[in-house]
């Protein structure tokens, strides 16, 4: 492959961050603790995940599912998905959120998806356990770690938050919403 597209989900696919409210939902405490620290750059991606992901019992765990099965797609995805089609594009999604919210909301299009590299949830305990393939020291899933083994040098990053920081710094492009645009901004990254 000369060329690959990876894309943040949360937010990014979704209208909504997603996995943010899903925190808000079923941790609301310890999500007000935690998320402001993480997008402050305080508090690292794989400490503040992990804290308010293991913080929920494990029984909520379909009820967590059952509300990512509600959030809506962003205008243009479908037809981003064509568009990649047609030039012979992989189109890979790369969540630092939950792998079964991602293959949830993205049923439909899973066919369409080269690969989604997300985290992963333990439910045989009290409360999740959250694992990932490609944990680093301060993300429990590092995007440029996730890329790596594509061997790709003309990639795309598309992104919106802290979550693709790394990722976006690391790309020959990318294209940032949002927060991701500020944290460029104050890099001096394109």
């Amino acid at each position: 492959m000369k060329r690959m597209v990876f894309c943040d989900f949360d937010g990014t696919i979704t209208v909504e961050e997603t996995f943010i409210a899903m925190l808000n939902k079923f941790t609301p405490e310890c999500s007000a603790r935690i998320v402001p620290e993480i997008y402050a750059l305080r508090t690292s991606l794989r400490d503040g995940v992990r804290q308010m992901m293991e913080s929920i019992p494990s029984s909520q765990y379909p009820a967590i599912l059952e509300f990512a099965r509600t959030q809506p797609i962003r205008p243009g995805f479908v037809e981003l998905l064509d568009f990649l089609d047609s030039e012979h594009v992989p189109f890979v999604v790369i969540s630092g959120g939950v792998r079964g919210m991602v293959e949830t909301v993205l049923a439909d299009w899973m066919p369409r998806i080269h690969a989604v590299h997300a985290m992963d949830v333990g439910t045989d305990g009290e409360y999740l356990r959250v694992s990932s393939e490609f944990e680093g020291d301060s993300e429990l899933v590092e995007k440029v770690k996730a890329i790596a083994p594509y061997g790709v040098s003309d990639w795309i990053a598309i992104g919106d938050s802290v979550t693709d920081l790394n990722m976006a710094m690391a790309a020959p492009s990318v294209f940032a919403r949002s927060r991701l645009c500020h944290y460029l901004d104050e890099r001096k990254k394109s």
